[in-house]
């Protein structure tokens, strides 16, 4: 019964003016409602009276006139709100209707002359007044008197349908004991849930259809309207197309599951010289009684400027690594040609067929031409290598090969570099680990650059291993080192281009902080991961994974205990995802 009073009670309420509030408000609605239904019952008295009289057209004429002057008077009140004057006709005209009616039916016997009645009832209804109920009940006075002083036309004949229109109009006050309730309380609750000073917001209340039935006086100030305005679908109209589907989605959120919801929406506010805006507007909705959604709007300009300024701030960001990239990549092309006749010609000198005899300082002098040149020439490549991968244009084969050949093939480059330090270099795959699928000389890079930082940074006396598993449709490769290791701020800033750890032993040893980068991003190609282990003074464990050629391929006790060792030795370490 309240679901349906509480849909009745919305259905007039988008009926009275926009510029009616208050208890004139709910006054016209009440009026309209009586004025739009109350034919539907009268007419079944007035064709069973008419009908001996007058005929099947007479009946239809009077029924015309019935429903038209009920609804010509509603559709004054609905377009000028203003109520007092239409009222009174309404009561003038009803009072004329029910005496005549009840006289055709046969007089004061009649059950249709109960209907007279109906003019208290009615006005007590709709004005809640004493003085005009008053009134009312003497002209529903003079209309009984009238009937009962004239007699009842010749043909006139007391029915047992004439009980219908009575019978009805009885339901009707039943049913609008639920609607009294809804329509009468609700307001007044809604002004109870509504702070309309508490907030610098404007304060809604929607109803179960999602229509509002109140808003908070912010919105003058805020949204530059009267509130009435807002009420029915004035707020929904406001609302930006794309827009609606959002606030619609919340408002039911809110009502159906009971709990807060919240969407954003651009609200259509007036400008100057008569044109009109949409300004953003956050929009928090909270479940307040059964089918009523309390909502309440912020501006969401400012947020949105900040939002559209780190908008623009990151794609002027985006901009300069592109523009970076491309001046590292031109730079780095332009820098290899002379590079490599550097190069090219040193070794030409080196040699006695060539270039005849050198002294010993020339020699001397032209071998660290040639190394330096070589020391550039790699990071010139290592440059393009990284602006390629950010780039997106690095180019990969991927291919299944045996990891355990690239591996010794990356061992045995970097064996004399690890003997002339004092470190000990070792690879112990185990048998059946299974192949890689990759791009072969990239996966080579990746071992070249995590081997040979390995051992740049591993004391004389040191260890570094390479081993591996495979588990899950990954190839699990561990670089292991008992180096300097690297302390916890460090690692969070490795894989970084040109980010080196800075500390009293790696001073000494060159090198651009590209490694790693280049690492990452080659890994990122693949579709794998890396995690870096370490701790200072307890060495380095880098673990990159790789897919397995053969996914159902299965890891061996040995490896899974090579991980584990890694673990227990780290145990206090720090990690770092990439």
């Amino acid at each position: 019964m309240n679901g349906w009073a509480a849909g009745v009670a919305a259905g007039f309420e988008r009926l009275v003016h926009p510029g009616v509030t208050g208890e004139d408000r709910a006054r016209q609605r009440r009026l309209l409602g009586v004025l739009l239904a109350g034919p539907f019952v009268v007419s079944a008295a007035v064709a069973q009276a008419a009908w001996p009289f007058w005929g099947v057209s007479g009946v239809l004429a009077m029924l015309c006139a019935l429903f038209g002057a009920s609804w010509l008077i509603a559709l004054s009140v609905v377009a000028r709100g203003r109520a007092r004057v239409a009222q009174w006709v309404a009561l003038g005209g009803a009072t004329v209707l029910a005496g005549s009616v009840a006289a055709m039916s046969g007089g004061m016997a009649s059950p249709v002359a109960m209907l007279i009645a109906a003019i208290p009832l009615e006005t007590w209804w709709v004005s809640r007044s004493r003085r005009e109920t008053v009134v009312a009940s003497l002209m529903a006075v003079a209309a009984v008197v009238a009937v009962a002083s004239v007699s009842a036309p010749a043909g006139a004949a007391v029915s047992a349908w004439l009980w219908i229109a009575p019978a009805l109009y009885g339901a009707t006050l039943a049913l609008r004991g639920g609607l009294s309730d809804a329509a009468v309380a609700a307001p007044e609750a809604a002004e109870r849930t509504i702070p309309e000073s508490g907030l610098d917001a404007v304060v809604v209340r929607l109803s179960r259809n999602g229509e509002v039935e109140n808003a908070s006086a912010q919105a003058a100030r805020i949204f530059g309207v009267e509130p009435e305005l807002l009420l029915g679908n004035g707020l929904f109209e406001r609302i930006h197309v794309a827009d609606r589907v959002a606030f619609l989605c919340a408002a039911s959120q809110a009502r159906d599951e009971g709990r807060p919801a919240r969407c954003e929406a651009r609200i259509r506010l007036p400008a100057g010289e008569g044109g009109s805006v949409h300004h953003p507007f956050e929009i928090e909705m909270a479940p307040v009684g059964v089918g009523a959604v309390a909502a309440i709007l912020r501006d969401g300009r400012e947020k949105a400027e900040l939002r559209e300024r780190v908008a623009r701030a990151g794609e002027k960001i985006d901009s300069a690594e592109i523009s970076k990239g491309r001046f590292l990549a031109t730079v780095s092309h332009e820098l290899r040609t002379p590079l490599n006749a550097i190069i090219g010609f040193s070794d030409m000198l080196l040699h006695r067929e060539i270039s005849g005899e050198l002294t010993t300082k020339q020699s001397e002098h032209v071998g660290l031409i040639r190394d330096a040149g070589n020391h550039l020439l790699s990071v010139v490549n290592a440059i393009l290598d990284v602006s390629k991968i950010e780039a997106g244009s690095y180019p990969i084969t991927v291919e299944p090969f045996d990891l355990k050949n690239a591996v010794e093939l990356c061992r045995a480059m970097l064996e004399p570099q690890a003997q002339e330090r004092g470190v000990t270099l070792a690879a112990n795959l185990p048998h059946g680990l299974g192949q890689v699928l990759g791009d072969r000389r990239a996966v080579q890079q990746i071992l070249l650059n995590l081997l040979s930082n390995a051992v740049k940074f591993t004391p004389k006396g040191g260890q570094v291993n390479v081993n591996a598993s495979c588990r899950a449709g990954m190839v699990r490769i561990f670089v292991n080192d008992t180096g300097i290791g690297i302390a916890g701020d460090d690692l969070a800033r490795l894989g970084t281009p040109f980010t080196q750890v800075q500390n009293d032993y790696t001073r000494q040893f060159q090198g651009t902080g590209l490694g790693l980068s280049l690492v990452k991003g080659l890994v990122k190609l693949h579709g794998g991961t890396m995690s870096i282990e370490s701790a200072p003074g307890l060495g380095t464990t880098v673990t990159v994974g790789l897919p397995a050629a053969d996914p159902q391929g299965d890891g061996t006790a040995q490896d899974d205990e090579a991980d584990e060792t890694g673990e227990e030795r780290y145990g206090t370490a720090l990690r770092k995802i990439a």
